[in-house]
């Protein structure tokens, strides 16, 4: 690497530093530049190029090792609940892959599948639970008897309750301090690689930032005169809206005033008109009360001696006397009358069937003591 290096063009991406840093930092956060690597040999030092203490651009990068990663996967970041079996993966596609839908690792499982098998897990506990139960199993002892274990089995062995035992010995050697692990230093790989850029291959910074300065700062200053001149419509577009205000202001409180006056003589003629409305009906209804009192009057002075008469004539003036004779006397005399008429009559029918009693049996006798004469 001392030597130099020679190989590709390469990109180099680069940041202002340097004795001019502090005005670059002011104007721009960060600048980037694309400068294709001449062949041929450079400084020394694994970075880019160097330069002196008169203010030319330098670059330099240091050697860094590759980020360590492990060789093999921990047992804690194999994630559970991945199939065993590839058949049954929801990861491997099947079929059309123009319309495949791509399943993520860590995507959540689908909640009606869940339920599905849970309901199907539920079933089947049910379905053990009922063939338990159908099962036939043993009676139950009689009282005072138990069940005694027999074996069934086609070879039959001794059943003995002492288990057997056998002692058995080892010695194992002392243990030992686990040495510390060494440090995992990866291989290096790769090619190192340098680059030299020399004084004025970049840019000059004062020439190339002089446009950027002069957008910014017109850009800037025509921002602010966009502001200044905006502010300035907004307020006279405020003292214009309170000139309004006012003035609308003023004509709804002359509107308002205006209005209630109106409002004042409607109800005042209003009143007035009802007020006339009552001293006519009064009027009217004086008037109309007098003449009916002079028809009343004029109607009256002959309506006494006619329903005087006229009740006289239907009987409602009478005498107590003559009234009790006709309503109580004479239907007590016409009764009397009728009673002994038809009790005259009754002693008439009696006397009637008597004497025709007495002729049929007088006929009767005179037959039986005279019979006729035979020819």
């Amino acid at each position: 690497d001392g030597n130099g290096c020679q190989g590709d063009r390469r990109v180099v991406v680069t940041k202002g530093r340097g004795r001019a840093a502090g005005c670059r930092r002011r104007l721009l956060s960060d600048m980037t530049s694309v400068v294709a690597q001449q062949d041929g040999g450079g400084g020394g030092g694994t970075g880019g190029g160097t330069g002196t203490g008169t203010g030319t651009y330098t670059f330099s990068s240091h050697p860094r090792a590759l980020q360590g990663r492990k060789k093999y996967r921990q047992e804690d970041q194999c994630t559970a609940g991945y199939y065993g079996n590839i058949m049954y993966d929801r990861r491997v596609v099947r079929g059309n892959t123009y319309a495949q839908h791509s399943l993520p690792v860590t995507a959540q499982p689908d909640p009606i599948e869940i339920q599905r098998q849970q309901e199907t897990q539920r079933r089947a506990v049910a379905r053990r639970r009922a063939k338990a139960q159908l099962r036939t199993t043993t009676p139950l002892p009689l009282d005072g008897r138990i069940h005694i274990e027999v074996q069934t089995e086609l070879y039959l062995e001794e059943l003995s309750d002492r288990i057997e035992e056998v002692d058995v010995d080892t010695q194992t050697d002392a243990f030992l301090d686990k040495p510390p692990t060494p440090l995992f230093i990866p291989g290096k790989s790769g090619k190192d690689v340098a680059t030299q850029i020399e004084e004025g291959e970049l840019f000059d910074f004062d020439i190339e930032v002089k446009p950027m300065l002069e957008v910014l700062v017109g850009k800037t200053i025509e921002q602010a005169l966009l502001e200044v001149l905006e502010e300035e419509e907004l307020a006279n577009l405020r003292a214009l809206q309170r000139d309004f205000e006012e003035i609308r202001n003023a004509e709804l409180a002359e509107v308002q005033r205006m209005e209630e006056r109106e409002r004042r003589y409607r109800e005042e003629k209003k009143h007035r008109i009802i007020q006339q409305e009552e001293v006519l009906n009064k009027e009217k209804e004086t008037a109309d009360k007098i003449a009916a009192r002079a028809f009343a009057q004029n109607y009256l002075a002959d309506l006494i001696p006619i329903v005087f008469s006229t009740l006289r004539d239907n009987g409602y003036f009478y005498d107590p006397v003559e009234r009790d004779v006709e309503n109580v006397f004479l239907p007590w005399l016409m009764g009397e009358v009728k009673k002994s008429i038809e009790k005259k009559i009754l002693g008439r029918t009696m006397v009637d069937i008597l004497l025709r009693d007495v002729e049929n049996n007088r006929s009767q006798m005179f037959r039986h003591s005279h019979p006729p004469a035979k020819k």
